[in-house]
């Protein structure tokens, strides 16, 4: 499967109609984006039951400023609609197929407990 050009407008939808989704935030003139870009379109034919989407920040600059993106690559990982990783920096094909096995491995209750116990928290 090919990749998805995540936007302002599809954002929503991509996140609530899918399990999994990574999203590498990139922009075409960064030598590392276009590095890492191979490895993650490799990646999305690896591995078809996953959603993989791009974020230009050039183009989306509004949509990378709402996720505080700092640095480019960005890779996010979303697993039913939570944010289970974010890091900057390019992987090489090795270290995202072990972080999407992780990614898949996690105990989603789980994780939406701890999210909930954090939000409860911030607001004490």
């Amino acid at each position: 499967m090919s990749t998805v050009n995540l936007t302002a407008t599809n954002i929503a939808d991509v996140l609530s109609l899918n399990d999994i989704v990574l999203v590498d935030f990139w922009a075409s003139w960064c030598g590392p984006c276009r590095a890492f870009a191979p490895v993650f379109e490799a990646a999305s034919v690896e591995y078809p039951e996953l959603v993989f989407a791009k974020v230009d920040t050039e183009a989306e600059r509004d949509l990378a400023a709402s996720f505080a993106i700092m640095a480019i690559p960005t890779l996010m990982v979303f697993r039913e609609r939570a944010l289970v990783y974010s890091r900057p920096g390019a992987l090489p094909a090795r270290s995202l197929a072990d972080l999407i096995g992780q990614v898949q491995a996690l105990d989603m209750d789980e994780v939406h407990r701890q999210l909930a116990a954090a939000a409860t928290e911030r607001s004490a």
